[in-house]
């Protein structure tokens, strides 16, 4: 099922940099994501809500223009 917040999402393995793309258009680097929480945030049912959870106000993050 798709998510109704997460339209997108990449991650660099090498920089530990994901990329969140919103349904809303806005994208965010989210930086030094352990890849095992990528890994879990792609298996989760709610993207939103893992998102919500465990990635937002846990990591540093940019609004990309």
């Amino acid at each position: 099922m798709p998510s109704s917040v997460v339209a997108n999402m990449n991650y660099d393995t090498v920089q530990k940099v994901l990329r969140i793309v919103y349904t809303s258009g806005m994208v965010y680097d989210y930086f030094d994501v352990p890849e095992a929480v990528y890994k879990k945030m792609k298996a989760a049912t709610s993207k939103g809500s893992f998102l919500n959870r465990y990635i937002k106000n846990k990591y540093v993050y940019q609004k990309r223009s």
